[in-house]
């Protein structure tokens, strides 16, 4: 999971947040002129709210951004602005001679181009949106982006107290928003609001074990030019603003939806709601990158499926001693993060040269967040990364592995890093292209069971295992929330694969229904790049090499499935 990149897509950022665009005259250097237009675009979504503007750039002064407001956004919304806003961005985007533009620069004006048709559609449906799902809301990705707000200088400390006084704000705005779900008869389910209600009383209940006033001690420690007298000073200044801001915050919030919880409904499909089937279809186009139609996805969902069974089947049948070994290794995270950078050498192109640093999750958030998440670096400062892993999930060796391929080579952490060293256009780096991301990462955890160390038929078992799980949460997520499954379909469902534990199963239901589309996000963007393999292959025939292909698929980087086909045999 890439948390930062999370939370910037829960903000709305760009499409709530631009104020409309210069007119861009077209000078005879149209790829000056794009890049111009591109840089002011960066410049203005980058600095929309301070948690973006600090985890993508460590000096946003050499990018022109000076004086920004401190802010954190606001969920009050002004549709027709934003529409506006967003039709203006995209008549400017329009006067480029698109064939005078550069293959790159062409690259980023398809991206450009769909993403402003996408949230276009977002507008329409905006108040579909859920900024507090129980395991990717703000609520819950909040504390942490604050416990990871690095300080370098003293300035970075002042602007990040000033930060916390506009929590209240926020929240405000984001109870508001949540009230207008609830008036339109769109609120998250009794149960979803139960779990986001007791996961802001956990936060509540850490008193002075807080973790905000233990990491604010840590970070400031080491800033330079701090007298002792002033850390002092900051360090009660930081315990007020928690005090008198954080936390009431957070309190006002569990009150908000206590309240508007006891008229919320049971959990339910999105295509329960009035044109909640159109939405989920927009969702999942947006969150998968992939412009096959639901219908078409389940189709190919469904055919991996089975492909996955037969396959496994068959390993079964032609290794009958097979054995239930585990991977067995006593090296830490980095150590394992080590061998993995060095085994996928013959696959993949060389990684770029950065360093990693393994965290653990605090104990007091443990339950609500993902087993692990990378963190994504500043683009000015990439070669600095950290990989969280949250110790409550009791990693198995073979599970440690998987995640940290997942998390760290050749998934996130690598595609992350090797596409900053290729010196992309900045506004390339906060486009959300959530599902080449997350299909990277994934097609990158199923990579690396071949090389670890268990037994070949073993590995590759365990590996179509791993896939067709993925594959049937997958399908359940479209059956609940397209074809309007109940529990007791969902039940009848994973029954039907000999998952047969009723209380696992009405977890995932619950999972699903507050998190539409996520389980997709993973498991379509894999399958797709999947499908660019087996198309690369077919094209190429004995010349297709796995290296090349990888290495063309990162050097286009993050962007919808079809446009990486465009560009992947230029």
């Amino acid at each position: 999971m890439n948390i930062k990149k999370r939370w910037i897509a829960l903000l709305f950022t760009l499409i709530f947040t631009l104020t409309g665009c210069e007119k861009f005259s077209i000078p005879t250097n149209a790829n000056t002129a794009f890049r111009n237009f591109t840089f002011h675009l960066f410049q203005q979504e980058v600095a929309s709210n301070t948690i973006n503007l600090h985890y993508s750039l460590q000096e946003p002064e050499k990018y022109g951004i000076t004086n920004p407001s401190i802010t954190l956004g606001s969920f009050d919304v002004n549709t027709h602005s934003a529409l506006a806003s967003i039709e203006n961005w995209s008549a400017a985007l329009q006067k480029f001679p698109y064939q005078s533009l550069s293959k790159e620069n062409q690259l980023t004006y398809d991206i450009l181009a769909q993403y402003f048709s996408t949230c276009t559609q977002d507008i329409k449906y905006y108040l579909y949106e859920e900024p507090l799902s129980p395991l990717t809301g703000i609520h819950a990705q909040l504390p942490v982006l604050l416990a990871e707000y690095q300080f370098t200088q003293k300035s970075d400390v002042e602007t990040y107290l000033a930060l916390l006084e506009t929590v209240p704000d926020y929240f405000s705005s984001l109870i508001r928003f949540e009230q207008q779900k609830a008036a339109s008869q769109l609120f998250m389910s009794s149960d979803a609001a139960e779990t986001v209600i007791q996961q802001c009383n956990d936060f509540l209940s850490m008193g002075d074990n807080n973790y905000l006033l233990s990491t604010f001690e840590e970070r400031i420690a080491s800033v330079p030019h701090i007298s002792e007298k002033e850390k002092t000073k900051y360090m009660k200044q930081n315990q007020t603003a928690l005090e008198t801001y954080v936390l009431p915050s957070y309190q006002n919030l569990a009150t908000a939806l206590s309240s508007l919880n006891q008229n919320a409904t049971p959990a339910q499909g999105l295509c329960n709601f009035p044109e909640g089937k159109e939405y989920y279809s927009h969702l999942v186009l947006r969150e998968t990158g992939s412009s096959r139609s639901v219908s078409a996805l389940k189709t190919l969902i469904d055919s991996q499926i089975a492909k996955d069974l037969l396959a496994a089947q068959q390993l079964l049948e032609e290794n009958a001693s097979i054995a239930e070994e585990t991977l067995s290794t006593t090296e830490t995270p980095e150590h394992i993060l080590k061998t993995l950078e060095g085994k996928i050498t013959t696959a993949f192109p060389d990684a770029a040269t950065v360093n990693v640093q393994v965290k653990y999750v605090p104990d007091a958030l443990q339950e609500h967040l993902s087993p692990a998440f990378y963190l994504i670096p500043a683009i000015d400062h990439y070669q600095e990364n950290t990989i969280y892993i949250n110790q409550l999930y009791s990693f198995n060796d073979l599970d440690l592995f998987t995640t940290l391929a997942h998390e760290g080579y050749p998934g996130h952490l690598y595609q992350t890093t090797y596409f900053s060293s290729t010196n992309p256009d900045p506004i390339r780096s906060i486009i959300s292209c959530i599902g080449y991301v997350e299909g990277w990462a994934t097609y990158a955890e199923m990579c690396s069971y071949s090389i670890s160390s268990l037994p070949k038929p073993y590995a590759a078992l365990l590996q179509k295992n791993s896939s067709l799980l993925l594959g049937l949460y997958a399908s359940a997520d479209i059956g609940i929330h397209y074809d309007g499954w109940q529990l007791e379909d969902t039940i009848s469902f994973f029954e039907s694969y000999g998952i047969q534990d009723e209380v696992v199963v009405t977890e995932i239901f619950h999972y699903i229904t507050s998190d539409p589309a996520n389980y997709l996000t993973y498991y379509v963007g894999y399958l797709e790049m999947l499908e660019l393999k087996q198309e690369a292959m077919q094209k190429q025939g004995s010349s297709f090499s796995s290296k090349s292909f990888h290495q063309k698929v990162l050097e286009i980087g993050p962007a919808p499935f079809d446009i990486i086909r465009k560009y992947l045999y230029q």
